[in-house]
């Protein structure tokens, strides 16, 4: 199969995850297009390591998990503990917080 396809399939990925990040009220669903881009990103590294027949791009793909994980978890702590504060998880709330 032709590392374009890999490489089409990753750039829906990201751009999905873009979209998810950019217009979505929820920040479950931010958070999502935050993994969502990230998998993109690794499905890149994957099929470029195995097209250069090189270990590099997998090796990074274990950082880049590392740190999806801690997102993951720092975010959804993150979540809960505005939503028991709040009661609401939706982003425009927390826009007015700011100001």
């Amino acid at each position: 199969m032709p590392i374009q396809f890999y490489f089409c399939l990753a750039l829906v990925m990201f751009v999905c995850g873009i979209c998810g990040v950019l217009f979505r009220r929820n920040i479950i669903f931010v958070l999502m297009g935050i993994e969502l881009m990230l998998n993109g990103v690794n499905l890149v590294f994957v099929s470029g390591s195995t097209f250069l027949k090189n270990l590099d791009g997998q090796i990074m793909v274990f950082f880049i998990v590392t740190v999806a994980a801690c997102e993951a978890a720092v975010g959804l702590a993150m979540v809960i503990a505005l939503f028991r504060r709040y009661g609401t998880i939706a982003t425009d709330f927390y826009r007015i917080l700011r100001g």
